[in-house]
Protein backbone atom coordinates (compact mmCIF):
# COMPACT_ATOMS: atom_id res chain seq x y z
CA UNK A 1 0.00 0.00 0.00
CA UNK A 2 1.48 3.35 -1.01
CA UNK A 3 1.33 6.61 0.94
CA UNK A 4 -1.52 7.99 -1.17
CA UNK A 5 -3.70 4.96 -0.41
CA UNK A 6 -2.83 5.27 3.30
CA UNK A 7 -3.88 8.92 3.16
CA UNK A 8 -7.20 7.98 1.53
CA UNK A 9 -7.89 5.34 4.18
CA UNK A 10 -7.00 7.65 7.08
CA UNK A 11 -9.10 10.46 5.59
CA UNK A 12 -12.19 8.25 5.37
CA UNK A 13 -11.56 6.71 8.81
CA UNK A 14 -11.48 10.20 10.34
CA UNK A 15 -13.98 12.19 8.23
CA UNK A 16 -16.90 9.75 8.27
CA UNK A 17 -16.96 9.25 12.09
CA UNK A 18 -16.77 13.03 12.56
CA UNK A 19 -19.74 13.40 10.19
CA UNK A 20 -21.68 10.78 12.16
CA UNK A 21 -20.86 12.48 15.47
CA UNK A 22 -22.02 15.90 14.21
CA UNK A 23 -25.24 14.42 12.78
CA UNK A 24 -26.05 12.64 16.05
CA UNK A 25 -25.35 15.80 18.03
CA UNK A 26 -27.64 17.83 15.76
CA UNK A 27 -30.34 15.17 15.96
CA UNK A 28 -30.25 14.93 19.74
CA UNK A 29 -30.07 18.66 20.48
CA UNK A 30 -32.26 19.88 17.61
CA UNK A 31 -35.26 17.92 18.85
CA UNK A 32 -36.10 20.51 21.53
CA UNK A 33 -36.21 23.32 18.98
CA UNK A 34 -38.35 21.33 16.58
CA UNK A 35 -40.85 20.30 19.23
CA UNK A 36 -41.30 23.96 20.11
CA UNK A 37 -41.56 24.81 16.40
CA UNK A 38 -44.34 22.30 15.93
CA UNK A 39 -46.26 23.54 18.98
CA UNK A 40 -45.45 20.50 21.10
CA UNK A 41 -46.14 17.89 18.41
CA UNK A 42 -43.23 15.57 19.28
CA UNK A 43 -44.13 13.00 16.62
CA UNK A 44 -43.94 15.56 13.82
CA UNK A 45 -40.77 17.08 15.26
CA UNK A 46 -39.09 13.67 15.47
CA UNK A 47 -40.08 12.89 11.90
CA UNK A 48 -38.68 16.17 10.57
CA UNK A 49 -35.57 15.76 12.72
CA UNK A 50 -34.94 12.32 11.23
CA UNK A 51 -35.38 13.62 7.69
CA UNK A 52 -32.92 16.45 8.40
CA UNK A 53 -30.34 13.95 9.65
CA UNK A 54 -30.74 11.75 6.57
CA UNK A 55 -30.20 14.78 4.34
CA UNK A 56 -27.20 15.83 6.43
CA UNK A 57 -25.64 12.37 6.00
CA UNK A 58 -26.28 12.32 2.27
CA UNK A 59 -24.80 15.75 1.65
CA UNK A 60 -21.79 15.44 3.92
CA UNK A 61 -20.78 11.85 3.24
CA UNK A 62 -21.31 12.57 -0.44
CA UNK A 63 -18.97 15.55 -0.15
CA UNK A 64 -16.36 13.57 1.82
CA UNK A 65 -16.29 10.80 -0.79
CA UNK A 66 -16.28 13.16 -3.78
CA UNK A 67 -13.47 15.14 -2.18
CA UNK A 68 -11.35 12.00 -1.67
CA UNK A 69 -9.16 12.24 -4.77
CA UNK A 70 -5.78 13.92 -4.45
CA UNK A 71 -4.23 15.72 -7.41
CA UNK A 72 -0.73 14.68 -6.39
CA UNK A 73 1.12 11.64 -5.08
CA UNK A 74 1.75 11.64 -1.35
CA UNK A 75 5.34 10.94 -0.36
CA UNK A 76 6.28 9.99 3.18
CA UNK A 77 4.79 10.62 6.58
CA UNK A 78 5.04 14.39 6.21
CA UNK A 79 3.12 14.23 2.96
CA UNK A 80 0.43 12.11 4.60
CA UNK A 81 -0.02 14.67 7.39
CA UNK A 82 -0.07 17.59 4.96
CA UNK A 83 -2.62 15.95 2.69
CA UNK A 84 -4.78 14.88 5.64
CA UNK A 85 -4.72 18.33 7.19
CA UNK A 86 -5.82 19.86 3.89
CA UNK A 87 -8.58 17.32 3.25
CA UNK A 88 -9.86 17.19 6.82
CA UNK A 89 -9.68 20.97 7.21
CA UNK A 90 -11.95 21.50 4.22
CA UNK A 91 -14.28 18.66 5.27
CA UNK A 92 -14.55 20.18 8.77
CA UNK A 93 -15.30 23.61 7.32
CA UNK A 94 -18.08 22.09 5.21
CA UNK A 95 -19.43 20.26 8.28
CA UNK A 96 -19.33 23.53 10.21
CA UNK A 97 -21.18 25.32 7.43
CA UNK A 98 -23.82 22.58 7.36
CA UNK A 99 -24.10 22.82 11.15
CA UNK A 100 -24.78 26.56 10.99
CA UNK A 101 -27.20 26.00 8.11
CA UNK A 102 -29.12 23.51 10.27
CA UNK A 103 -29.05 25.93 13.20
CA UNK A 104 -30.50 28.62 10.96
CA UNK A 105 -33.24 26.23 9.84
CA UNK A 106 -34.02 25.25 13.44
CA UNK A 107 -34.06 28.88 14.51
CA UNK A 108 -36.35 29.91 11.66
CA UNK A 109 -38.67 26.97 12.31
CA UNK A 110 -38.76 27.80 16.01
CA UNK A 111 -39.59 31.45 15.32
CA UNK A 112 -42.32 30.43 12.88
CA UNK A 113 -43.75 28.00 15.42
CA UNK A 114 -43.76 30.61 18.16
CA UNK A 115 -45.27 33.23 15.86
CA UNK A 116 -48.19 31.09 14.73
CA UNK A 117 -48.83 29.58 18.16
CA UNK A 118 -52.43 30.27 19.19
CA UNK A 119 -52.80 32.58 22.20
CA UNK A 120 -53.36 30.92 25.56
CA UNK A 121 -56.60 31.75 27.37
CA UNK A 122 -56.25 32.81 31.00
Amino acid sequence: MNDTAITYALYLLIAIPITIWVARTLHRNGRVFLIQSFNGDAEMADSVNHLLVVGFYLVNIGFVTLFLKLDFMVDGVTGIFEALSHKLGIALLVLGAMHFFNLALFSKARKEGVRIKPPQLP
